[in-house]
C-alpha cells in the first residue's frame, strides 16, 4: 500500500475547473479549453496513478477521521483504477462533443453547462477512489446535485418535472435506504471500510443481513434496476451530451459500481453465498434486463430507445455480480467497460443526428444514411458492442457472463442473457438498416455531418474494438481483484 497525495490532484483539477470556466465565461474558446485542459490532465494523473496499480500495488490517502474508525479516506485498487480511467478517459471526448453539441444547437448557459460538467466528474473520479462507505455515499451524493441542474439544463416545465421525479428517485432512495443501511453497518461492526472478507460476516444474523443487502442494492437507485428505473427516461430531457454522461461515463455506473463495493467490501462472497437475498436480486436483474428491452423496442423517441437499452444493460452487470461466480462476476465488472465504449457511441451518434439533421425520432430517420453515412455508420459499430457481437468488445463481457452461468449450471441465466442480446438485434439494427436501405421520407439535402460530434464517435468505437481484441490489461486486474475476495 502506497500513501500518496496523487487521489486529490486527480479531484482538484475537475473541482477547480468551473473556477477558471467561470472567469471565462464571455470568451468561449477559452472556456472550453479550460474544460479539455482539465479533462486531459485528469486522465494524465489517473493514467499515473495506474502504474502503481498495476504492479499490484493500493495507492492510498487518509484525510481525516470524522467518526471513530471511518474517515475521509481513498484507497485506489484494480476495480477503482478500471473505472476511473475508463471515466476520465471518456470524459475528453465528451468534453469535445459537448462543443460541437451545445454549439451547434446554439444552446443557452453553457457556462453553467460546463461548470456543472466538471463538477460531475470531481464526484465520480470520488466514487471511484472512495476508501470506505462513507467516503462513497458522500461522493455519490455529491454526484445526485452535480447532475441536477444538467438535467433540467432547459429549464422548462418538462425539464422540471423530470428533474424532480430524478431527485426523487436518487436522492429519496439514497437517503431513505441506503444512509439507514449504513448507520447499521456501522453500530454492528464500528467500521464502514471496504475489506476483501466484508466487514459483516460472523457479525450479523441472516435475516439482517438479508435486510441490509437489499436496502443497498435498491438504496443506489442510479443503477436503475426496476422499478427504481423511471428517472431514467425521464432524464432524456437533458442535452445529448448530458444523456453521454448519465448513460456511459458517470452516473448510472456510479449506481452499479456502488453495489459492487457492497457486494465484494461490506458483505463479501462468503456471506452473500448464505444469503436468499441474492436471489431475489438475481430475478430482478435478469426481469429488468428482459422487460427493458421489450419496452425499447417500443419507442419511437432515439434517446428513449436508448434509455431503456440502457436499464437493461446495466442489469448484466448486476446479474453477473450476484451470480457469485468468479467468471461472471469478471464478466459483470468487464461490462462497466464495453457498455460505456457502446452506450457513449450511440449517444454521440444520436446528437449528431439532432444537430445535422434536427430529427430525435427514428420514425425520421429513414434514408439519412445517405446524408450522414460516418454517423449512422458509427451508430451500426456501436450497436454491436451493445449487442456483443464481435468484433466489438460487448462480446467479451458477454461471454464472461455466459460462462459464469454455465459454472452455476443456469440454464435460466444463460437463457436471459442470450434472448436479451436477440432483442438488442431487434430494436437496434433496424435504426441502421433502415438508414441505409430505405427510401427518405423528406428531403434531406440540407443535412451535414458533425464533425466534432462524429470524431467523439469514432474514438469510443476505435477504444470498443481495441477491448475486443486486447482486454488482457483489464482481465488481469479484475481477476487480480478477485482472488484477493475470493471466500
Amino acid at each position: 500500500m502506497i500513501e500518496s497525495y496523487k487521489p486529490i490532484f486527480v479531484l482538484l483539477t475537475s473541482f477547480l475547473a468551473p473556477l477558471f470556466i467561470i472567469f471565462s465565461s464571455n470568451r468561449p474558446n477559452l472556456r472550453e479549453s479550460f474544460s479539455i485542459l482539465a479533462s486531459v490532465l485528469k486522465f494524465l494523473l489517473v493514467l499515473n496513478i495506474s502504474f502503481y496499480v498495476f504492479k499490484g500495488h493500493i495507492v492510498y490517502l487518509k484525510l481525516v477521521e470524522i467518526f471513530p474508525n471511518v474517515a475521509l479516506e481513498f484507497k485506489i485498487d484494480e476495480i477503482g483504477i478500471i473505472f476511473a480511467l475508463v471515466s476520465s478517459f471518456l470524459w475528453i471526448f465528451t468534453t469535445l462533443y459537448s462543443i460541437g453539441y451545445m454549439r451547434g444547437l446554439k444552446e443557452e448557459h453553457q457556462t453553467r453547462y460546463f461548470c456543472f460538467f466538471a463538477l460531475a466528474m470531481f464526484s465520480t473520479l470520488g466514487v471511484a477512489f472512495a476508501g470506505n462507505l462513507l467516503t462513497l455515499y458522500m461522493f455519490y451524493e455529491l454526484l445526485s446535485l452535480s447532475t441536477y441542474p444538467l438535467v433540467v439544463h432547459h429549464q422548462d416545465e418538462k425539464a422540471r418535472i423530470s428533474g424532480r421525479k430524478y431527485l426523487i428517485y436518487i436522492l429519496g432512495t439514497s437517503i431513505g435506504l441506503v444512509l439507514p443501511a449504513m448507520i447499521i453497518c456501522y453500530n454492528l461492526t464500528g467500521t464502514l471500510s471496504f475489506e476483501p472478507s466484508g466487514i459483516l460476516n460472523n457479525k450479523v444474523s441472516l435475516f439482517m443481513a438479508n435486510v441490509l443487502l437489499l436496502m443497498f442494492v435498491f438504496g443506489f437507485a442510479k443503477s436503475a434496476i426496476m422499478p427504481l428505473h423511471a428517472w431514467l427516461p425521464a432524464a432524456m430531457v437533458a442535452p445529448t451530451p448530458v444523456s453521454a454522461l448519465l448513460h456511459a461515463v458517470a452516473v448510472v455506473k456510479v449506481g452499479v459500481f456502488s453495489i459492487i463495493r457492497i457486494f465484494t467490501g461490506i458483505f463479501g462472497i462468503k456471506l452473500l453465498a448464505q444469503l436468499n437475498s441474492t436471489h431475489i436480486i438475481t430475478f430482478f436483474a435478469a426481469f429488468t434486463i428482459i422487460t427493458a428491452s421489450l419496452i425499447a423496442m417500443s419507442q419511437d423517441e432515439l434517446k428513449r430507445r436508448l434509455a431503456f437499452s440502457t436499464i437493461s444493460q446495466l442489469s448484466y452487470i448486476i446479474l453477473g455480480i450476484s451470480m457469485l461466480s468468479p467468471k461472471a462476476i469478471a464478466g459483470g465488472i468487464l461490462h462497466i467497460i464495453m457498455h460505456a465504449f457502446g452506450k457513449i457511441t450511440l449517444f454521440f451518434c444520436a446528437g449528431s443526428i439532432m444537430v445535422g439533421a434536427g430529427k430525435k425520432y427514428i420514425s425520421e430517420m429513414d434514408g439519412l444514411g445517405r446524408y450522414m453515412p460516418y454517423t449512422m455508420g458509427l451508430f451500426f459499430l456501436g450497436s454491436l458492442s451493445i449487442i456483443g457481437l464481435p468484433p466489438m468488445g460487448g462480446f467479451i463481457s458477454k461471454w464472461y457472463l455466459l460462462l459464469g452461468a454455465v459454472k452455476i449450471k443456469s440454464l435460466v441465466l444463460m437463457a436471459v442473457i442470450l434472448l436479451s442480446s436477440f432483442l438488442n438485434c431487434v430494436y437496434f439494427l433496424p435504426i441502421a438498416y433502415n438508414a441505409f436501405f430505405k427510401a427518405p421520407k423528406e428531403d434531406f439535402s440540407y443535412v451535414k455531418e458533425n464533425y466534432l460530434c462524429v470524431i467523439p464517435a469514432l474514438i469510443a468505437v476505435i477504444g470498443s474494438l481495441v477491448l475486443f481484441f486486447y482486454p488482457d490489461p483489464f482481465l488481469n486486474l479484475i481477476f487480480e481483484f478477485l482472488s484477493k475476495i475470493k471466500g
